[in-house]
């Protein structure tokens, strides 16, 4: 299993606007993608800036291609993102998962 972990930052202003978009666009495009075995929201708030994480769990290299692309080192970005984030990582990390 392979856990991929993405960050982000918005202001704080838009961090609840922001969860609502992601737990209603995001989520669900993880969720729907035959191979992720689960996908959470992970917030925290530093001052102006508050971070996300998505952490989602993947049965294979290829369930996350099928989602993020052939390079799977590259973040996804939703268009709406733009209206959201301070800045755009170019990458993700990817974990072997173990229980």
């Amino acid at each position: 299993m392979i856990a991929r972990i993405w960050h982000g930052r918005t202001t704080t202003e838009k961090a609840d606007e922001y969860l609502a978009f992601l737990q209603q666009r995001a989520l669900p495009d993880y969720r729907a993608t035959p191979g992720n075995l689960a996908a959470f929201i992970l917030r925290r708030a530093e001052g102006d800036v508050t971070h996300f994480m998505t952490l989602t769990h993947w049965e294979s290299r290829q369930a996350i291609e099928a989602f993020a692309g052939a390079d799977i080192a590259r973040a996804k970005y939703y268009p709406e993102d733009s209206g959201f984030l301070v800045e755009f990582e170019p990458t993700v990390q990817h974990h072997e998962l173990y229980s």
